[in-house]
């Protein structure tokens, strides 16, 4: 629920438990941006934030379906130079994630990691009810492989942002939301699925 201003108190939450914790960042966007209208806490925001307050473990966050409009001519820079692996979703098309889903295992390791999942991460003409879409995205068979590829890591929390149900005419988002975060809280420690 809610923009993806959300996940930086609860992120800041769970440092304070765990220490740094590992990232699996599903997104249309890097949220890395610095500052927005003259304030430096937005929905675009989140991930630069963490980062300055070491909230999060660089060589263990993973952004996915990265694309779309930029002000900046390399909007990845910043992730970079945190030690942020970048996936676009170019990188993504045709293709099954669960290859990338193992090698995302192997980086995340026995320590905590938080997934956050915005809905526009997938391609809009599955997920129309958010307030940045943006083409060319991911399917919904991609997110499945995303989240279930988490399954055995060390998981301390999960989001699903940015479903806008003023712009969600047909419901598909909603329902498309829904479904992935019931698919996240099977694959946390502990449950037990069939």
């Amino acid at each position: 629920g809610g923009d993806h201003t959300i996940t930086y108190p609860i992120l800041q939450a769970l440092a304070a438990k765990h220490g740094p914790v590992g990232l699996v960042h599903v997104d249309a966007h890097s949220d890395t941006g610095d500052t927005a209208l003259g304030e430096r806490i937005y929905h675009g925001s989140p991930f630069r934030r963490c980062a300055e307050e070491g909230l999060l473990e660089r060589g263990r966050v993973v952004q996915i379906g990265i694309r779309g409009s930029s002000y900046d001519p390399d909007p990845n820079k910043y992730c970079r130079e945190q030690g942020f692996r970048v996936v676009p979703a170019e990188e993504c098309w045709l293709k099954s994630l669960e290859p990338l889903m193992r090698e995302v295992r192997a980086q995340m390791g026995d320590s905590p990691v938080y997934i956050s999942f915005d809905i526009d991460g997938l391609d809009p003409a599955y997920a129309p009810g958010t307030g940045t879409p943006e083409i060319a995205g991911l399917t919904p068979a991609q997110a499945l492989e995303i989240i279930r590829g988490c399954k055995g890591l060390n998981i301390v929390g999960c989001d699903l942002v940015e479903v806008a149900p003023m712009y969600d005419v047909s419901g598909n988002t909603a329902l498309l939301g829904a479904n992935l975060l019931f698919e996240m809280l099977c694959v946390l420690p502990g449950v037990k699925t069939l």
